[in-house]
C-alpha cells in the first residue's frame, strides 16, 4: 500500500468534511501527532479506529487503503487487492518480530552461558562466583519468557489434526513441549493434541 498516496487523501477528506487535525483526532481519542503521521505517510490508521476514521471521512475501508475514491465496477477487485496488502503487511511484522525473538534471545543466552563458564572456571570468591551464576540463570530465564511472548503474538499455531489456526494463552504457548517453534498443544476447536505448527497467518502462509 501507498501510505504517502493514503495520506494525502486522509487529509484531503478531512478538509472536505471541515475538519482539523486536532479535531478529527478529538473525535478519535488519538493526539493530533497520530493525525499528522497518517496524513505525511510515516504510519498508518490502527486498524482498531479504521472503520471510526472512515464514517467520520464519509469513505468506506477500501477507499480509505487505496487512497482513492472507487467506482462502483472496479470495488471488488480494489477489496481483493486491499486484502492481499493487508495481509503481506501483516505477515511481514510478523515475521519482524519473530526475528526479533531470535535477536533477543540467541544473545542473552549464550551471555548467560558464559558468565556461568566464567564463574566456574575462574578463581574468584565464592560469594561473586554464586552471585554471577545467579545473575546469568536470571537473565536467560528473563529474556526467555519475554521470547516466548513475542512468539505467542506472532502469526498463529497450526493444529495438525484439523488445520485450525489459533493463538494460544501466553502460558499455553510457556509451558507446552517443543523443538524450535512447534509446540504441543491442545486444539480449541478439534479438542485434540498434536505438534503445531507456527504459521504466519491465517490463511495459507509459510510455516515458520
Amino acid at each position: 500500500m501507498d501510505q504517502i498516496k493514503i495520506g494525502k487523501f486522509i487529509a484531503s477528506c478531512r478538509k472536505e468534511q471541515g475538519l482539523t487535525q486536532a479535531s478529527l483526532a478529538e473525535k478519535l481519542g488519538i493526539s493530533d501527532r497520530a493525525v499528522s503521521k497518517w496524513e505525511t505517510g510515516k504510519s498508518m490508521p490502527d486498524s482498531g479506529i479504521m472503520l471510526e476514521l472512515c464514517e467520520l471521512l464519509k469513505i468506506n475501508v477500501n477507499e480509505l487503503l487505496s487512497g482513492e475514491r472507487i467506482m462502483a465496477e472496479s470495488f471488488d477487485k480494489r477489496a481483493e487487492e486491499n486484502l492481499i496488502a493487508m495481509r503481506r503487511e501483516v505477515e511481514e511484522k510478523n515475521r519482524q518480530m519473530l526475528r526479533m525473538e531470535y535477536l533477543i534471545g540467541a544473545p542473552a543466552t549464550v551471555a548467560g552461558f558464559i558468565i556461568c563458564a566464567v564463574a566456574a572456571y575462574v578463581e574468584m570468591p565464592t560469594g561473586l562466583q554464586i552471585a554471577l551464576i545467579a545473575f546469568a540463570l536470571v537473565m536467560i530465564v528473563t529474556v526467555a519468557f519475554i521470547a516466548v511472548g513475542i512468539e505467542q503474538k506472532a502469526g498463529y499455531y497450526e493444529c495438525q489434526k484439523c488445520h485450525d489456526r489459533h493463538v494460544p494463552t501466553y502460558w499455553q504457548t510457556n509451558l507446552a513441549m517443543h523443538f524450535g517453534r512447534t509446540r504441543y498443544m491442545k486444539c480449541p476447536k478439534c479438542g485434540e493434541w498434536s505438534w503445531q505448527k507456527k504459521v504466519l497467518s491465517k490463511e495459507d502462509a509459510e510455516v515458520i
